[in-house]
């Protein structure tokens, strides 16, 4: 309290679950802040005892994923996780350049007051069955104009290959559209964008649809970077399935805290339901 300057030092050991509050509010980016993650490792053993360091290799070798919580702080999880393969990446300009000389998909979760509006744009490599966040836009109280002003000024209304053609009925080069495929629960907002000048369609419908895309998703190793991508990165890290009310876990996924999992099915919407791409 009072004038500055002043720190404040939080610690605490991470919690089992990946969707607790502490691990989900270390995730959270902060530029005033620094985050450090340390471990008996990271002290002289004569600060601990052999009596420790001998309890901690016994567990190690007997129980190595109760080792990972108990003595190395990591989120090992609840067993409910929706998507355990994500992984944490940094990616860096010249390897989104070289990413998106591949397929680059773009996806639009509509929401406004209560839900946000959320885009996200990926690059798929089928041959290794990878998924790469590049970038994600996600805001409450968006209007489509937003959000289609946000997609023009990072340029992802067009197609990264810039593969431009001549009008055969002038001169003039016309860049190709990148298509936004987007929730067609929703046709007004899809038209909104189309008078804006976003390639939008709508994504396919069906009884099982939301459950197909999900394991569809999960059979692909996803790869997000927390920085560029910190919404994706918490809600793909911590989406649990649903429990009992004795905390079983069933086979139903929650319709929460799921904008950019959902914009990411829906970019991915022509793959997903292509039969020639297994699932």
């Amino acid at each position: 309290r009072g004038l500055g300057p002043f720190h404040v030092f939080a610690s605490f050991n991470p919690p089992r679950s990946k969707a607790n509050w502490a691990n989900t509010a270390v995730l959270q980016v902060d530029s005033r802040a620094m985050t450090f993650r340390t471990t008996y490792l990271d002290v002289p053993e004569e600060w601990l005892g052999q009596e420790f360091i001998a309890e901690a290799e016994a567990l190690k070798a007997i129980n190595p994923t109760a080792y990972a919580h108990e003595y190395l702080g990591e989120a090992v999880g609840s067993g409910g996780e929706v998507f355990p393969q994500v992984q944490e990446v940094h990616l860096d300009n010249e390897e989104i350049n070289a990413l998106v000389c591949g397929y680059v998909y773009c996806g639009l979760d509509f929401g406004f007051a209560t839900d946000p509006a959320a885009f996200v744009r990926l690059a798929y490599d089928s041959r290794t069955r990878t998924i790469t966040l590049l970038d994600e836009i996600v805001a409450l109280g968006m209007t489509n104009e937003a959000m289609a002003d946000a997609i023009k000024a990072r340029g992802y209304d067009l197609a990264p290959h810039q593969r431009d053609y001549y009008s055969p009925f002038g001169g003039d080069i016309t860049p190709t559209k990148q298509l936004v495929t987007c929730d067609s629960a929703e046709p007004k907002s899809i038209a909104d964008l189309r008078n804006l000048d976003i390639k939008a369609l709508g994504c396919q419908k069906f009884p099982g649809s939301v459950q197909y895309g999900i394991r569809w998703l999960q059979g692909r190793t996803i790869r997000i970077d927390p920085k560029r991508c910190p919404v994706a990165w918490k809600e793909f890290t911590t989406y649990e399935y649903c429990q009992t009310k004795d905390g079983e876990f069933t086979s139903d996924v929650p319709d929460k805290d799921n904008h950019v999992i959902d914009a990411t099915r829906y970019a991915l919407d022509r793959l997903i339901n292509d039969k020639r791409e297994s699932a």
